[in-house]
């Protein structure tokens, strides 16, 4: 049986946030005055970071319980029962993961390691 094609899903990339320094991030693409937090710039990336994180966290509760098959950078593809997303020590629980080595029955992926992650809609 052949997996289905994956929706592909776009990405926008957005700057980092500022550093404690001022020398990097939003007050540098900011440039009315040092402490611009009020800023229309800053406002849509505030807005734009807000819409993407509601968008990512509906992606994560519509995952939940599905089989997912993740990439990770080492070229090793896996196939699990998505669980959860933790983002504070960021990690993704799954179950009856499928690996080269064989079936683990639940199991810690380390977000860092993974590469891409897709599930059937």
């Amino acid at each position: 049986m052949t997996d289905p094609i994956p929706v592909p899903v776009g990405i926008l990339r957005l700057p980092r946030g500022p550093d404690s320094s001022g020398s990097r991030g939003f007050s540098a693409h900011c440039r009315d005055s040092p402490n611009s937090r009020d800023s229309p710039n800053s406002r849509d990336l505030q807005s734009a970071r807000a819409a993407l994180r509601e968008r990512f966290l509906r992606l994560l509760r519509c995952a939940r319980g599905r089989p997912a098959r993740f990439s990770l950078w080492n070229g090793i593809l896996l196939r699990a029962d998505f669980g959860a997303a933790d983002v504070h020590t960021g990690a993704l629980q799954v179950d009856s993961l499928q690996t080269p080595l064989g079936i683990q029955g639940s199991a810690l992926l380390r977000s860092g390691d993974v590469l891409e992650f897709s599930f059937p809609l």
